[in-house]
Parts: structure tokens; C-alpha cells; sequence
């Protein structure tokens, strides 16, 4: 209990730490923009003076421009987007604008509009007079670093998602190790037992014992066979024959029909053809069973079930059909997680070991097919035909 406190303790620092970190960055980004901004204001305001002071040497023609003038006018603004409307409406000066848009009225109105947006327009002013207005935007560094903190917040997103789905599949596989080992475990502890039932069994032939307990015996120690097969084929790679699909899935089907209620109407539909599948027939029979196991439960013990396998060029279809309480949308795929039920007692593994073996083992495809509350569900199993 402690070491998981404290994880979490560790896991809120490191989120809590993240979280000042960016707002740091984001904040020293906006703080830094908005100096650069002030900056090319002040620029622009001496070349506005500038400006001022070529205007006033223009009426006076007996005067020189001044250096200083000249300078400011020609090398302030390399890069800033500038030009200056005069009072009457004509263009003047521009700087950095493409000549398409200055020759296209509206092109120009709007580039106005955006400049105005991007920046307050500086009169020029003489005798209290204006005689020019100097609209500027914002330069092309100025714009790049108006995105940064979105680029910042990208790579940041970006990165927690590599790290999130890193996470995720450690503890994926971590669970699947867990998986693997609780099912050899869970085979080698059945077999110890069994071994010492089928001994037993031996000897009771040669007892004065009716023959039908003995028949009765070897049926359950079958099946406890087939089991103890499952659990082991589900804890390593099991190895997949070509097989009848039509044939495995009638005889997994008429197993569990023969043990099942007798107020579950079952129906299966099933081709005349053989369809060849690369099947492991103890991990497939065990996920019809699983599915079959499910749907009558959903109708808890009474109900219709159905079971109809089609195939479509080269992929077989199987629905399993009930008319039980059906499942909502927002369940469709959390049915399939390790430990999701709606059972009391119940340990929600059943169609997520369906979902493994048939995803993970014979790469297929298992979902809800449709469901209705109240009505019922199709779930569907898809393999492709060898």
C-alpha cells in the first residue's frame, strides 16, 4: 500500500513538474513575442520620423537630405511588410509586398485590413497635419514565432503520446506474461490430478464397478483433458492445421447444446461444403464455447439461440445470435477487456480470451455485430478461408 502511494505521490510531482515546465515555456514565449513586437514598433516610429523629416527637406529643395534620414529609411525595415497611404488615398511607399497585390484593389484593401489587425497604423504627421499613414504587419521571424508555442504544444503532445503508448504496451505485455505463466501454471496444476484419475480409473475396471459410473469418469476426465490442452496451447504459440471449420464448429456447438437447458431453443445453420481454415481446433472450440457459454447467460438460461456460418470469397463468417438483454453501444468493445463483466460472480475473462485467440492466434476479427436492449446480440467471428 505504501509503495503505491508513494508511486502516485511520484506520478502527480511528475505531472504537476510538467505542467509549470510548459507553462513556463509558453509564458516566456508570449513575453518574448511581445517584446519582439515592441521592438519593430519602435522601428517603425523612428522610420516614421524619418519619413517626416524627407517630407519637410522636400518642401525645401535648397536642403539636403540628412544621412541619418536616408539610412533610417532604407535599412530599418529589411524585412518588415510596410507601405504608406498617403491623405488624398493614393499608394506611396511599400517595402516587402508582392506587386500583385498592390495592383489589385481588393487584394490590397485587404492586406490593409490584415496589417491594421496586426498592427495599430502610425500617422505622419506634419503641422498637425497627416499627411501619410504607414501601415505595417508582422515580419516573417515575427510570424514564425506567433506559431512557436503551438509547434511547442505539438512536439509536447507528440512526445506524450510516444510515452503513453510505450506505457501501455510494457503493461500489455507485461499482462500477457502474467497470462502466459497463470496458464501453464493453471495446466500443470490440473495435470498432476489428472494423471493420478485416469490411474484410478484403470483400477476401477478391474473392480466389480458399473461400467456406466466408469463411462461417466472417463467423459469428465476427457474433458478435463481438453482443458488442461487449452491452457497450455493459451500460454505459448499453438499451432495452427488446416481444418474443416464447418465440422469443428458442428461438433463445439452440438457439445454444448447436449449439456445446456433445455428451454434454449438452438438452431445452427451451417454450409454443406467443407471450408478449409488454418484452425487450432482445441483454442477455436474453446472461443465458440466461450461465445455459446455468454449468450446464454445474457438470456439467463431461456431464449433462442443461433448460430450461422457463411462465407464471402475468401472469409468465413460466423454469428452467434441470442435474445438476451442485449448490450449498449458505449459496450460494444469494453465487452472484450480483461476483466469487464456485468456478471455478479463472474471474472470478465471469457471474451477477452475469445478476442486473443481469435485476433492474436488465428488473425481474425471478433465484434459486435449488432445488439439491441432488450432483444439480443450477434456477435461475429471473421477468418480467412485457406
Amino acid at each position: 500500500m505504501t509503495f503505491s502511494f508513494d508511486r502516485n505521490i511520484i506520478r502527480w510531482i511528475i505531472i504537476i513538474s510538467s505542467f509549470i515546465i510548459i507553462s513556463l515555456i509558453l509564458w516566456n514565449t508570449y513575453t518574448f513575442f511581445q517584446n519582439f513586437k515592441e521592438e519593430e514598433r519602435v522601428k517603425m516610429n523612428t522610420w516614421s520620423v524619418a519619413q517626416i523629416d524627407l517630407l519637410r527637406n522636400m518642401d525645401n529643395l535648397d536642403e539636403d537630405v540628412n544621412n541619418v534620414t536616408s539610412h533610417v529609411l532604407t535599412e530599418m525595415t529589411t524585412s518588415t511588410p510596410m507601405l504608406v497611404v498617403i491623405a488624398d488615398g493614393s499608394l506611396g511607399t511599400s517595402i516587402n509586398i508582392d506587386d500583385k497585390e498592390l495592383n489589385d484593389p481588393e487584394k490590397l484593401e485587404r492586406l490593409i485590413q490584415k496589417f491594421s489587425n496586426e498592427n495599430e497604423p502610425i500617422p505622419v504627421i506634419i503641422g498637425n497635419k497627416v499627411f501619410q499613414t504607414v501601415y505595417y504587419g508582422n515580419s516573417p521571424l515575427l510570424n514564425k514565432l506567433k506559431y512557436y508555442p503551438l509547434a511547442l504544444l505539438l512536439i509536447i503532445l507528440l512526445f506524450g503520446a510516444v510515452v503513453y503508448f510505450f506505457y501501455r504496451s510494457s503493461k500489455i505485455a507485461e499482462q500477457n506474461k502474467l497470462w502466459t505463466g497463470m496458464a501453464k501454471e493453471t495446466a500443470h496444476q490440473i495435470g498432476t490430478p489428472l494423471s493420478s484419475l485416469v490411474g484410478w480409473t484403470e483400477i476401477l475396471k478391474t473392480e466389480a464397478v458399473n461400467p456406466e459410473y466408469i463411462k461417466e469418469i472417463e467423459k469428465d476426465i476427457d474433458r478435463l483433458q481438453t482443458i488442461t490442452e487449452r491452457f497450455s496451447k493459451i500460454g505459448s504459440a499453438p499451432t495452427l492445421k488446416t481444418m474443416n471449420i464447418v465440422e469443428v464448429t458442428r461438433m463445439s456447438y452440438d457439445y454444448l447444446k447436449s449439456r445446456s437447458s433445455k428451454l434454449i431453443n438452438f438452431e445452427i445453420v451451417l454450409p454443406e461444403r467443407e471450408i478449409p481454415v488454418s484452425l487450432n481446433e482445441q483454442l477455436f472450440s474453446w472461443t465458440i464455447e466461450n461465445l455459446v457459454k455468454n449468450a446464454i447467460d445474457a438470456m439467463r438460461g431461456k431464449g433462442g439461440l443461433k448460430l450461422e456460418l457463411t462465407q464471402l470469397e475468401n472469409q468465413v463468417f460466423i454469428n452467434i445470435s441470442d435474445t438476451g438483454k442485449g448490450i449498449p453501444k458505449s459496450s460494444f468493445t469494453k465487452i472484450f477487456e480483461p476483466g469487464y463483466t456485468t456478471k455478479k460472480r463472474g471474472w470478465g475473462l471469457g471474451l477477452s480470451l475469445a478476442r486473443r485467440i481469435v485476433e492474436d492466434y488465428h488473425n481474425g476479427k471478433i465484434k459486435v455485430l449488432n445488439s439491441e436492449i432488450g432483444k439480443g446480440t450477434t456477435i461475429q467471428i471473421m477468418l480467412k478461408q485457406v
